[in-house]
C-alpha cells in the first residue's frame, strides 16, 4: 500500500528504531508509548486487520506470537516463572487492536508488546 506507514517502515522509507527483522516481520519501538517498553511487530505483508486473518496467516500469526515474549526479554521486561503455578515476576501485554472501536489507528496488522513497571495497570 502506498500511503501505509508500516509498509514505508518495512521498506526502509521511514526510519524507525528497529529492534528485530527478518523475511516476515519487522518489530520497532512505537512513538508514542503507553509503557517503558512498547514494541509493535509488523508483518511486511500489508493486511489491514486481524479480522483480515485467515488460515494462511496462521503461520505469520503464530511467528509474532511466539517472537512477543523473546523481544519482551530482550527489552527487560520478560516473565520468570516461580514454577509451582504460582504468579513469578516481569511480565508484558501483547495486544491486536481490530478495527475502530477495537483502538485501531494505523490500519496495516500489528502486536503490540507492552511491559515494563506497571504504569499502564488501568489499560485492559
Amino acid at each position: 500500500m502506498t500511503n501505509c506507514i508500516f509498509c514505508k517502515i518495512a521498506a526502509r522509507q521511514i526510519p524507525s528504531k528497529t529492534v528485530y527483522e527478518d523475511e516476515d516481520l519487522i518489530a520497532f519501538h512505537d512513538i508514542n508509548p503507553a509503557a517503558p517498553v512498547h514494541l509493535l511487530i509488523v508483518p511486511k505483508q500489508h493486511i489491514d486487520t486481524l479480522a483480515d486473518c485467515d488460515e494462511r496467516h496462521a503461520a505469520l500469526l503464530g511467528k509474532m506470537m511466539l517472537l512477543a515474549p523473546k523481544l519482551a526479554q530482550d527489552q527487560g521486561c520478560g516473565y520468570t516463572s516461580n514454577g509451582d503455578g504460582a504468579a513469578g515476576k516481569g511480565g508484558f501485554k501483547t495486544l491486536f487492536n481490530t478495527g475502530p472501536d477495537g483502538g485501531q489507528e494505523v490500519y496495516h496488522l500489528h502486536l503490540h508488546v507492552i511491559g515494563g513497571p506497571r504504569p499502564w495497570r488501568g489499560m485492559r
